[in-house]
């Protein structure tokens, strides 16, 4: 990306992408965002549109077809389309995850053979497969394995994941294991530093997907277990040495973080685009309610909130974009952007009355989605736990 920046304020070429999801979001993704968190079936036309748009390829690199997007335009996009919906951002952070991983991480024919498809059609969409039912905010008590067949150079995985964004419509899997090898020779899979990252396709024997997950939001994407059940691929589909997957994970992450708070940042949007719009609509007493002090102060605390969480997300993408160290940066706007959604997202329904506890209206659907932003990719209390090891130089 070119263009030159000063503090918060956005290059024209990123001001461009955002106008471009913001306008591809309030004509092709809010419209549809009802009816697919109702029948919690994910709008695949909304897949392609975003294909189309080379939004798919986002974090791709340009020489493999994709956008080669910084870390800015990364958030400025996720903020917009989550403004849309919650559910078709996440199912693209977690697609971008993947490539990001392929792009990183892998061998030269790998990121030939997957990233060109990926980024210009989004398929086959990838997933991200760390959590696993006992292994969730300390992923290193994972117990998936990944044993060596010298034989017939292959990797056996054996193991089971759990919520795994776009695990129906998913078709290529990057999956952390802890490797280990036959006969006792080698690394045992019971170590810490054994875990090691693998690209596993969805069409593989033994790679089977679990039930969909019926969930309090975020309904449209599909959440699902992955269970490897004696699932053979080939060596060459190793992504990371043995034992260098943990490191990879924690980066990967730590970027995606700033991702997910750029979303959460985009669902208090959403939240208080809402209630401004009903406070001066609805009236009461003779008056609209945004005439009334309470509603007033409200709707300024909600203002505040947003734009100090988007101003904790600029900070983030300014430090990873310097080459700084900005783990804490990233867990700070997660932090934050994750708890201003909730709380925005709540006044809107306040502001909304009786009505905004109704599927009539957005706010409900948004705050039920909002939750899920101080959850996933890492907890608020784990964020909490990463700021504090920062303050104390540890």
């Amino acid at each position: 990306m070119t263009g030159a920046r000063v503090g918060s304020a956005l290059t024209d070429e990123q001001v461009a992408v955002r106008d471009l999801v913001r306008e591809f979001a309030a004509e092709e993704v809010r419209p549809t965002a009802a009816e697919a968190d109702e029948t919690e079936a994910f709008p695949e036309d909304v897949w392609d549109g975003l294909a189309e748009l080379g939004l798919t390829g986002l974090t791709v690199p340009e020489e493999y077809g994709g956008f080669g997007a910084d870390e800015t335009t990364y958030a400025v996009a996720n903020e917009a389309l989550a403004h849309g919906s919650l559910a078709v951002a996440t199912a693209l952070s977690v697609h971008c995850l993947a490539t990001s991983c392929i792009a990183e991480f892998g061998t030269e024919p790998q990121r030939e053979a997957w990233l060109p498809e990926m980024a210009e059609t989004g398929r086959p969409v990838g997933m991200f497969c760390l959590s696993e039912p006992q292994a969730g905010s300390n992923p290193a008590q994972m117990a998936t394995t990944a044993t060596y067949d010298p034989e017939t150079d292959e990797y056996v995985l054996n193991g089971e994941k759990q919520w795994i964004t776009n695990g129906e419509r998913g078709g290529v899997a990057v999956v952390f294991a802890k490797a280990a090898r036959e006969g006792g020779d080698g690394r045992s899979a019971e170590a810490d530093d054994a875990i090691t990252q693998f690209l596993v396709p969805a069409d593989t024997d033994g790679f089977e997907v679990g039930k969909k997950e019926e969930k309090l939001g975020l309904r449209a994407s599909d959440t699902t277990g992955i269970t490897f059940d004696d699932c053979r691929i080939p060596a060459e589909n190793r992504l990371t040495e043995e034992g260098k997957g943990l490191s990879a994970a924690f980066r990967t992450l730590t970027e995606g973080r700033i991702g997910i708070a750029a979303q959460a940042v985009g669902v208090a949007q959403a939240a208080l685009d809402e209630a401004k719009s009903y406070a001066t609509e609805r009236e009461q007493f003779d008056r609209p309610i945004g005439d009334i002090q309470t509603i007033r102060h409200k709707l300024a605390e909600m203002s505040t909130d947003v734009s100090a969480a988007r101003l904790l997300v600029r900070e983030a993408c300014r430090q990873a974009e310097a080459g700084e160290d900005y783990r804490v940066a990233a867990s700070k706007a997660k932090y934050r952007a994750s708890e201003a959604a909730m709380s925005v997202t709540n006044e809107a329904v306040q502001i909304h009355g009786g009505y905004g506890y109704t599927t009539e209206f957005d706010v409900e659907r948004l705050y039920r989605d909002a939750k899920i932003t101080e959850i996933y990719e890492g907890t608020t209390e784990i964020q909490k736990t990463i700021i504090a090891r920062g303050v104390l130089g540890e």
